[in-house]
């Protein structure tokens, strides 16, 4: 668990200057995509970068910016804006193609002095293009694209998307296609289904049950930086890449560890026993002088199969709402471990039926929420261990890692397969994890006792 060993710096890098790919099939006269409820609630930026040894590096710019004009025919979108529609006051996806943003880059530093690559390092950030996050929403991309060269012959590919545009599972199969683009293999998914409607709100809006896995937004209220709302329109610069009083760490899982938290609970699946633990380790951390208070976990739930009709294949919006565990933080902390683990499956089944997905969907229509993540109190779980990121091949092979990029967010926790392993493969289990120094101390105490 030590830190990542290298810091990069602008001194490491040289950009050329962004180039905008334009889609050669935007549609004439432009489309307004509408976007849901639950795209609303989770219109963040994610970063992810990937690292490949093998490969004509030199050729990898060209023929990543020669895929794109064949992606962006049926994503066509990527190439819009996010925009204010002025009647409704909500956000929209204006299809104008203002373009994705491309950016080509050398560094002169070899691979190898990046030390191990699966360590949460926010240096990183370097190998994507951040698409200007202190910018009006006509001059933010939706989608960036940065390949960068390093002195050894190695390069790695970086992008960034809005996650209120594509889920998790429809950027991963978008990345994917441009991969297969790019090998001459074309594109992977015929067909994209862009419409969103069928998680539009009920008219009248009916809220049958409570969200407090949901909060307002006050005009006034912090938010994280990568978040786009319509009271925050112009969001700050992200955070300085190096905290002093912030750590960065992985929590590894093995395989012995995940039986041993299942048989203490069981049954139980290996998500919930490990998002159970990272509840209670982060709870005795964080509510040291609080034990009356409500200590909260949230996670993601495909509601896909929940919702009638059946979404067809080739779904590219949200089809995620947040599920919540909650409980007094001295229940939490002083109850057996099985106590946690019951909370988040009532947590899951919750969310298990289509009325409560839509009850979510006219909260948020009222309310205009995000994820209760910015009171300090709850943060947010997300299994990626079902994204291959090692699967990504433009060609010459897999990368040798593939991953997000540490933000120093400390409402959010990803799950990840040691070394992003191959999809399905939850054998052992890393927990990325962002705290301040002294509680983060406290949860590594905590969170191996079993």
């Amino acid at each position: 668990m030590a830190v990542a060993p290298f810091s990069l710096t602008d001194e490491d890098l040289t950009k050329d200057e962004p180039l905008k790919l334009l889609s050669p099939a935007n549609p004439t006269p432009e489309e307004t995509i509408f976007l849901s409820n639950i795209d609303l609630a989770v219109a963040f930026t994610v970063e992810t970068v990937y690292f490949f040894e093998d490969g004509p590096a030199a050729e990898m710019s060209k023929m990543v910016k020669r895929a794109m004009a064949v992606l962006l025919v049926p994503y066509y979108f990527l190439a819009g804006r996010l925009q204010v529609n002025r009647e409704t006051g909500r956000l929209e996806l204006v299809c104008n193609n203002a373009g994705v943003v491309f950016v080509n880059a050398k560094s002169k530093v070899m691979m190898k002095e990046l030390g191990d690559l699966s360590l949460p390092n926010p240096s990183f950030c370097q190998f994507v293009h951040r698409p200007g996050l202190h910018r009006s929403l006509p001059e933010r991309a939706l989608f960036t694209i940065q390949v960068t060269k390093f002195a050894c012959g190695g390069y790695a590919i970086g992008m960034v998307t809005n996650h209120g545009v594509l889920d998790g599972k429809s950027a991963a199969d978008m990345f994917q296609n441009l991969a297969s683009i790019c090998r001459g293999q074309g594109l992977k998914t015929q067909t994209i289904f862009n419409n969103r409607t069928c998680f539009k709100a009920r008219i009248p809006p009916l809220i049958t049950h409570p969200h407090q896995e949901y909060t307002c937004i006050s005009p006034t209220q912090k938010l994280p930086s990568a978040f786009t709302t319509v009271t925050k329109l112009s969001p700050s610069p992200a955070p300085p890449i190096a905290v002093e009083n912030r750590r960065h760490t992985v929590i590894p899982f093995s395989p012995s560890t995940i039986a041993a938290l299942k048989r203490t609970a069981a049954p139980c699946s290996t998500f919930q026993a490990i998002l159970a633990q990272l509840w209670r380790a982060r709870t005795r951390a964080v509510y040291t002088d609080r034990p009356d208070e409500i200590s909260m976990v949230l996670f993601a739930v495909d509601v896909r199969s929940k919702i009638r009709p059946v979404l067809p294949d080739g779904f590219v919006g949200n089809a995620v709402v947040t599920g919540f565990a909650a409980a007094r933080a001295a229940e939490v902390v002083e109850r057996p471990f099985s106590f946690c683990v019951e909370k988040v499956k009532e947590g899951i089944e919750r969310v298990s039926t289509e009325e409560y997905v839509r009850s979510a969907i006219d909260w948020l229509e009222v309310y205009r929420g995000i994820p209760a993540t910015c009171n300090g109190n709850s943060f947010y779980v997300s299994a990626w261990w079902k994204l291959a990121f090692r699967e990504l091949d433009f060609g010459f092979g897999k990368p040798i890692h593939g991953g997000p990029v540490a933000n120093g967010n400390d409402e959010f926790v990803l799950l990840l397969s040691p070394a992003n392993g191959s999809r399905g493969s939850t054998s052992s289990v890393n927990a990325w994890i962002s705290m301040e120094e002294e509680k983060m101390k406290k949860f590594l105490h905590h969170v191996f006792a079993i």
